[in-house]
């Protein structure tokens, strides 16, 4: 088992992020940033907590010009935030009965934004506002000539590049994951229900030493499966099934996100073959992952897509007569979320630099509409492609009888 690294970081980390940040605003000329999703919190500040599963409080932070976050969260809050990387704390009593700390949020940024200058807020795909869409319109409605500023794609850039330090983790993380898939030959076999396989991955992966298992997902049937994302039943496993695990296993708030696929006691062709094509679809992601590539980033997210699809896909079928992915895409950034951008898409032009972290996940359709996906998460560097999961082997592993 490899050395876990230190948890959390060093406030140079997260000064360093919101230097970036800040950097970005000035090109935009946006005088402060507005911030109430989950991740842009925890990312900004180093908050990390369960207890935000809970919908009823809003959370803030609003990033000035200059200077440290700025925290406006519910009292419940402060003690750990406290010990977060922030400037100024203003907390209130919450949940409130008409002013959920809206009055608070106003106050600093007309403190921080010119009367008529602009406010940052994530608009973009895969970001949420999290507060309710009244106090929203309050907000729109009283800032009065302040601008919203979509940061999305200046954010979304920032939290792409993952530092040594979140390399470390993700790294770990991997590692960990990918031992306890390892060992599942050993102790799965016919006659295990899939909600047991399940509950079983989960005490192993935390015995193994994650702190969470906070995505589990799989299916199993005869010669392969058909949906990827539903909870699992209480039917044995039975020889000739092929099952699939897909999981997000966290370390320190970061995670792994990779899968793996057996077959109990045999398998037929049109498995073997598919499990061979979806290797080889991540074969061909590989091949233009050049160092010289990288360095040049001449490489977009959908060139990993297109090179994927040309395997999966070869006769170029598209629309309605395709019968290779109706996923939509094949892989996508790997962070503190379980998906972050970019997505391996037919449509997503962005650039693939070193210090990225993805996942290369394609999916196949074969013989009777049964689906195979793989996936693999790897580092993104100079001098090309690091493996952060075990790699999966072309051949699709057999369990054979106890």
């Amino acid at each position: 088992m490899s050395t876990a690294p230190q948890r959390g970081f060093h406030c140079d980390e997260f000064a360093m992020r919101t230097a970036k940040a800040q950097a970005a605003m000035a090109r935009r000329g946006v005088g402060a940033l507005l911030l109430t999703g989950e991740a842009e919190i925890r990312y900004f500040t180093g908050f990390m907590t369960q207890f935000l599963q809970s919908p009823t409080r809003p959370w803030f932070v609003l990033i000035p010009a200059s200077g440290k976050p700025i925290a406006i969260i519910p009292t419940i809050g402060v003690p750990l935030m406290r010990d977060c990387y922030i400037g100024d704390l203003q907390s209130w009593a919450s949940p409130a009965a008409s002013d959920d700390g809206i009055s608070l949020v106003l106050a600093a940024i007309r403190q921080h934004v010119d009367p008529a200058g602009h406010l940052g807020m994530m608009m973009g795909r895969e970001t949420s506002i999290r507060m309710p869409l009244g106090d929203l319109f309050r907000l729109q409605a009283e800032l009065g000539p302040i601008e919203f500023c979509d940061m999305t794609p200046d954010i979304q850039h920032i939290r792409m590049i993952k530092s040594p330090a979140e390399q470390a983790k993700l790294a770990h993380v991997c590692q960990l994951a990918s031992d306890v898939f390892g060992d599942i030959t050993t102790w799965v076999d016919i006659g295990l229900p899939l909600d047991s396989l399940f509950r079983q991955f989960k005490m192993r992966a935390l015995k193994a030493g994650i702190d969470d298992v906070s995505y589990l997902v799989g299916a199993a049937g005869p010669g392969g499966y058909r949906d990827i994302i539903a909870p699992p039943t209480s039917k044995p496993l039975q020889a000739g099934d092929v099952f699939m695990l897909d999981t997000g296993c966290v370390w320190d708030g970061y995670f792994s996100d990779f899968d793996r696929n057996f077959a109990l006691h045999h398998a037929n062709d049109a498995a073997c073959l598919a499990h061979n094509r979806l290797y080889d679809a991540i074969e061909a992601a590989l091949s233009i992952l050049k160092p010289e590539a990288i360095v040049k980033q001449s490489i977009r997210a959908s060139d990993l897509f297109t090179a994927m699809d040309a395997i999966l896909r070869p006769n170029d079928a598209k629309g309605d007569d395709a019968k290779g992915d109706d996923v939509g895409r094949y892989g996508h950034g790997l962070g503190i979320q379980l998906t972050e951008p970019p997505s391996h898409t037919q449509w997503d032009e962005t650039l693939i630099e070193a210090g990225m972290v993805l996942t290369l996940e394609p999916s196949i359709i074969y013989a009777d509409g049964l689906l195979m996906v793989a996936e693999e998460n790897i580092l993104i560097g100079t001098d090309g492609v690091t493996f952060l999961s075990k790699r999966a082997p072309r051949d699709l592993p057999i369990i054979k009888p106890a």
